[in-house]
């Protein structure tokens, strides 16, 4: 809105004061008081489209925007209604059966642009695909569902809400089977003439403590499972970029498990974390793990007004969100084999430092955000070099120092190191045993994204 103050100031505060009057008569809904130290306007409606004027004063106004980006003036700006494609990723849920019950969890779903999430519903039916029966919940990541009967197959999803208890969102879907504690016999013991004999009970096979991990990644990439900080398990995914991964001989109790995908060109993904409680004696199924894009740029400096290659790998045939800046959104498809790549002009961007993220949806998943790759735009063009690994800071042997080592380094700050950790430690950080500031600056130092 723009008001243009005349020289007329007595007719143009009558005028203003009518205009007050008339609305209030009529029923408007009044916005917001403006003032300056000149004059005061109270309640203005804003007309759709042009402007009210009279020989002493117009208000220029518009009534909210329809399209995406900020409207703006010379003097101010309005950001206003759901901008730049709002989504919501979609959680993955794992499931620990239990006798006549299964224990669910999932990760919080994230919404972009305006969407928030405000609650989630429990999915449930004995037939894949459903029908379903639905449990509303709040805004929680955990649920356990009872009175299930043991030994039968139930399949679950997890519907995220907004804040009119509509559906969003939704994980893919995952099954389990309850089924009853063993319980070892008790001895059997015969009496007689004072004397007790005991047979012992026979041996029961222990069940194994597991987690398998299922979801899709990008074709062919190598994916890399961890467990409390360390590399503990790698695997292929196939030609749609879905993997399974499984780990035994767990201990039961609380863990922190991570997963990120290393793409053909050797680029890695945003690390993907879920803290979950393993059962004694039960396997875990976590299960509908959509990583998010791989993303690179091919400067380091750009000089503006020229093009700057975006590109990384994702699912095939997937919808790519690239985010540039925050504020600037292209959507691309990949290609059957995941590949997707955008030559973006950089005359839209302002000179100094910029950075760039993805994300990717496929049908109803949606993932998070990549991290964030940066670039500068400059007076110069400057390639990026890719001789060679790191002396120093690569933690999981990545030939990049990332949020993937900070990850690794991070789960032992201040605690002690294991054997192997020790090893690694004394060979890309500072070699004193131990993980502090001084690892974390080396990490800083030789910072790749």
């Amino acid at each position: 809105m723009q008001l243009k103050k005349t020289q007329n100031r007595p007719l143009f505060y009558g005028m203003a004061a009518m205009i007050s009057t008339l609305f209030f008569c009529v029923g408007y809904a009044y916005s917001e008081e403006y003032s300056s130290s000149q004059y005061t306007v109270l309640d203005p409606v804003m007309n759709a489209g042009g402007y009210g004027s009279s020989t002493n004063f117009s208000l220029l106004g518009v009534i909210s925007q329809i399209s995406n980006g900020p409207g703006s003036s010379a003097n101010f700006g309005d950001n206003a209604g759901f901008l730049y494609y709002p989504s919501v990723s979609s959680p993955a849920v794992s499931a620990t059966p239990g006798s006549s019950q299964v224990s669910l969890s999932w990760t919080a779903s994230q919404g972009y642009s305006g969407w928030a999430v405000s609650g989630y519903n429990v999915a449930r039916s004995t037939t894949s695909g459903g029908p379903y029966t639905y449990t509303s919940l709040g805004n929680v990541t955990s649920d356990t569902q009872t009175g299930l009967v043991n030994g039968t197959t139930y399949y679950f999803v997890i519907v995220v809400k907004d804040a009119f208890a509509r559906a969003i969102a939704s994980s893919t879907e995952i099954s389990a089977v309850p089924v009853a504690a063993v319980v070892p016999p008790s001895g059997g013991g015969v009496a007689g003439g004072g004397i007790i004999t005991t047979k012992p009970p026979p041996l029961v096979p222990t069940a194994e403590t597991a987690a398998e991990f299922s979801g899709k990644a990008y074709p062919f990439s190598k994916v890399f499972i961890l467990k409390d900080g360390q590399i503990v398990k790698r695997s292929i995914a196939d030609a749609e970029g879905n993997f399974v991964g499984k780990l035994t001989g767990l201990a039961a109790g609380d863990h922190s498990f991570s997963i990120y995908a290393e793409d053909k060109n050797g680029i890695h993904g945003s690390l993907f974390t879920f803290p979950v409680y393993l059962t004694k004696g039960v396997t875990t199924v976590i299960g509908g793990i959509f990583l998010a894009p791989t993303i690179s740029v091919d400067k380091s400096e750009v000089k503006r007004g020229e093009r700057i290659a975006i590109f990384g790998q994702a699912a095939p045939n997937a919808q790519v969100t690239i985010n540039i800046n925050s504020n600037i959104f292209v959507q691309q498809r990949s290609d059957k084999d995941g590949d997707y790549l955008l030559n973006f002009d950089s005359s839209a961007l302002e000179l100094g430092a910029s950075s760039v993220k993805s994300k990717q949806a496929l049908g109803s998943e949606i993932s998070q955000f990549s991290n964030g790759v940066g670039f500068k735009v400059g007076t110069k063009n400057v390639k990026i070099e890719t001789s060679g690994c790191a002396e120093k800071g690569d933690l999981n042997g990545g030939c990049r120092i990332n949020l993937v080592d900070f990850s690794i380094a991070a789960y032992w700050y201040k605690r002690p190191l294991n054997a192997a950790f020790k090893e690694v430690e004394a060979k890309y950080l500072n070699g004193d045993g131990k993980i502090d500031l001084i690892d974390f600056s080396i990490m800083a130092y030789y910072w790749s994204g």
